[in-house]
């Protein structure tokens, strides 16, 4: 049976990732594209063999779809799919899932008032280094810390939303924070965070030589001196269990190379993937996953992928995902698990910029 899929939002992600996946997945097929833009519908429902062409996701009907697919900007994540799934249609909504923990509660209602089931976007889940990585968890022991780290020599984003906060929610953390707690955070098991120390950084964001420059930017770019996200997020986790989780996500650095890392230290070994999520060419070289016991190392072999083969493999299990019962509820609460983590992060982050500021205005103490 064939999956009718709309596509709502033509922007970069569904030109470059998702619009080329499904137009060429024999079981899909492109019914609708939807999106304010008429250039951006033109040519994507050329592209997607003459589909329906809508300019807002409000004309989307149930007899269209079987699936949208919905990759607008951050800030109307929730409130398009919210829309979509009390009107009985099934959304895969990219990440960023939700910008708050109330967003997560308005899709979980709309998904329970529609009956029908929301996915999320989880592309690093479907790696099959990460996949990897996981099989290895049973032979670590009790996991102790997490280490997770995604640095970007140059890439901040440079279509205006994605630096601006009111329309991204936040900038490297809510972006590749995202790919790195909701890769991580699941095989901690049912977590809840007690202790978090923060701090965000913008020595990047406003350079214009930092910018992405393998991502093709249609839309206009931003102005460096609007952009008011952080391009850096450090932060130190502590669970309820006593498990340590650190995170770092740049969007730029002094780093020659784009490289993610994720590190499971357990009792009984340690488990260290490095590679590079995502689509940029600045790659260090292949993906390596490491074990290390009592002093010794060991390579897992793995086979190497070329860069977007997850996502191939995520189209590949829509229509499994969208007829699966059980799927209902699932993204909502790891999408919850995931941006309350964020939320703690930002606040955290937000209490120490005004202890410094506070700390800057008191007088120096010379003592007695």
């Amino acid at each position: 049976m064939t999956l009718r899929v709309a596509v709502v939002g033509l922007g970069w992600a569904a030109r470059t990732i998702w619009l080329p996946r499904l137009v060429g997945h024999p079981g899909i097929t492109v019914t609708a594209v939807v999106d304010p833009d008429p250039v951006a519908r033109a040519s994507c429902a050329t592209r997607a063999g003459n589909a329906r062409s809508l300019s807002s996701p409000d004309e989307l009907t149930p007899d269209l779809a079987d699936l949208a697919v919905v990759a607008v900007p951050n800030h109307a994540h929730a409130p398009v799919a919210c829309g979509l799934l009390r009107r009985g249609i099934p959304v895969f909504l990219e990440k960023p899932v939700c910008l708050s923990t109330a967003e997560a509660d308005d899709l979980a209602a709309a998904e329970a008032a529609g009956g029908a089931v929301l996915v999320a976007g989880s592309a690093a889940r479907y790696r099959a280094d990460v996949r990897a990585l996981e099989e290895l968890l049973p032979s670590l022991g009790r996991i102790r810390h997490v280490e997770l780290a995604w640095v970007r020599s140059r890439g901040v984003p440079g279509t205006d939303w994605f630096t601006r906060r009111h329309a991204a929610g936040g900038g490297a953390l809510v972006d590749l924070g995202w790919h790195l707690l909701d890769t991580a955070l699941p095989l901690l098991g049912p977590v809840r965070i007690d202790q978090v120390a923060a701090v965000l950084g913008h020595d990047f964001v406003r350079h214009g030589g930092s910018q992405a420059v393998w991502r093709e930017e249609h839309a206009r770019p931003a102005d460096p001196g609007a952009r008011d996200v952080e391009d850096t997020a450090r932060a130190m986790l502590v669970t309820d269990s006593g498990v340590s989780v650190a995170v770092r996500a740049s969007w730029a650095s002094h780093a020659r190379y784009d490289t993610t890392v994720v590190e499971i230290h357990g009792t009984a070994g340690t488990a260290a993937l490095r590679c590079t999520f995502g689509f940029s060419p600045n790659r260090e070289g292949a993906a390596s996953l490491t074990v290390h016991r009592d002093g010794d190392v060991g390579r897992v072999p793995l086979d190497e992928e070329p860069p977007g083969t997850e996502y191939d493999r995520q189209v590949a299990d829509l229509a499994a995902l969208v007829a699966d019962p059980a799927q209902r509820g699932r993204a909502v609460a790891a999408a919850r698990t995931t941006i309350g983590a964020i939320e703690l992060i930002y606040d955290s982050a937000q209490k120490a910029s005004a202890g410094a500021r506070n700390s800057e205005e008191e007088p120096a103490w010379t003592g007695n």
